[in-house]
């Protein structure tokens, strides 16, 4: 039948034909629409030596799968702005990209106070992010997946390794903001666990780069243990000071060197004896690492590290990719929800294989033990293979029953 208008007459023909046309071919049009991925993280700022990396993760990612054809037929579109450290500007682009352009996905946040800011943004305004980095752990919330390590990989192994290899006295140094706070909580529960004694806890504001009272406190503790939960530019500046002390205690960490790459850019022998459990950094000599670090340097020759929030970021796209994929090129957070709740969705990375567990939506990762000499150099007394992201799952969230858009923390467990 002939399209009418309004008032009943019939259109003219070459109207009619290209309405007709319009109607068939949008389809096929929004099918090779770009899927646009929300890229916010911070290029400049306290935080960018640690997080360039990530967003050259998300671009080599995209231009891969851009080459082998896209996802579902569709090109990856990357939307990125500079968030410059600030939580502040991680709200106003998280409105921007959902609100304004329209992104099917976000790939946003170093700290956990920024994620912390932009979380609620995602909640309200019913998007989709992944958070790539490794943090205190605890949130459970179905607009969240978490490619990042967490406590109970990262403290899990690394604290009863140290405690039965150098002894049970325990002291934390720790940046003053929840990564720290719900960190050193972590660490005063293993410690316990493990029959072992908190001598010491300290909690440091991130602007803070004059260590010599917490070096004196340190030594009159006289720890066999020292955890260091240090983040950020100024508070770096602990390392090189306690060396200057002589203060040689072997020194445990989750963010050291698999962030900021402190073994390179510091004086030798500022990290010596310095051991952090991390699910990637470019020293791991595997061939899957080896060819991801081929394709790296060959994109970006000026990269100075490729640490574990870049591949974190990296996979983090492919997950994606494959959930979309098996939603049937649905990007409809609902649909993936309904991918990932299968429990299957895993991914070859250059750390291992990568699962995402379905109840807390975090990854399962492989956590090597990385070792610094004198020297700065690494090597991996231990590795743990398939660490999976347990504590939330325990606890009671499961996503895939319940979203309560939340983090808790032990001492705050989800409410049966």
């Amino acid at each position: 039948m002939m399209p009418r208008t309004p008032r009943g007459s019939r259109l003219p023909a070459l109207a009619a034909a290209l309405l007709a046309g319009a109607s068939l071919a949008a389809p096929a049009a929004r099918a090779a629409d770009p899927i646009k991925l929300g890229v916010l993280e911070d290029q400049s700022g306290d935080f960018a030596v640690a997080t360039i990396g990530k967003v050259h993760g998300i671009q080599l990612a995209a231009d891969e799968i851009n080459a082998a054809g896209g996802i579902a037929g569709r090109k990856l579109e990357l939307v990125i702005y500079d968030t410059q450290s600030d939580n502040t500007r991680y709200q106003e682009f998280m409105r921007r990209v959902l609100q304004r352009d329209k992104v099917n996905a976000v790939f946003a946040g170093f700290s956990s106070a920024s994620r912390e800011a932009y979380r609620p943004i995602v909640d309200q305004l019913d998007g989709f992010a992944f958070y790539n980095n490794q943090y205190e752990g605890g949130v459970c919330d179905g607009h969240m997946i978490v490619t990042g390590a967490v406590p109970e990989q990262q403290f899990s192994t690394l604290i009863p390794w140290m405690m039965e290899k150098f002894g049970k006295r325990v002291y934390t140094i720790a940046a003053d903001y929840n990564f720290g706070q719900i960190s050193a909580e972590w660490v005063r529960n293993i410690v316990k666990e493990n029959g072992g004694e908190m001598v010491g806890e300290e909690f440091i504001p991130l602007g803070v780069s004059q260590f010599s009272q917490t070096i004196q406190n340190i030594q009159k503790a006289k720890p066999d243990i020292l955890m260091t939960l240090l983040v950020g530019t100024a508070q770096a500046s602990y390392y090189e000071q306690a060396a200057a002390a002589n203060l040689k205690v072997p020194m445990g960490s989750s963010v050291n060197i698999g962030q900021g790459y402190e073994h390179k850019r510091f004086q030798p022998p500022s990290l010596a004896n310095m051991y952090v459990t991390t699910n990637y950094i470019e020293e791991v000599d595997s061939p899957s690492s080896k060819a991801f670090l081929a394709k790296w340097k060959a994109k970006f020759p000026n990269e100075p590290y490729v640490n574990q929030e870049a591949e974190n970021s990296y996979l983090a796209v492919y997950l994606y990719k494959q959930m979309v994929e098996r939603a049937n090129g649905s990007t409809k957070r609902a649909d993936l929800r309904k991918v990932i709740a299968a429990g299957d969705v895993c991914v070859d990375a250059p750390e291992g294989k990568v699962c995402i567990d379905p109840k807390s939506q975090h990854a399962s990762h492989t956590i090597y033990l990385a070792k610094v000499d004198e020297k700065h150099a690494i090597s991996f007394p231990k590795t743990w293979d398939g660490i999976q992201p347990y504590w939330l799952g325990k606890a009671g969230c499961d996503l895939t029953k319940k979203d309560p858009m939340a983090q808790y923390t032990p001492s705050n467990p989800p409410k049966p």
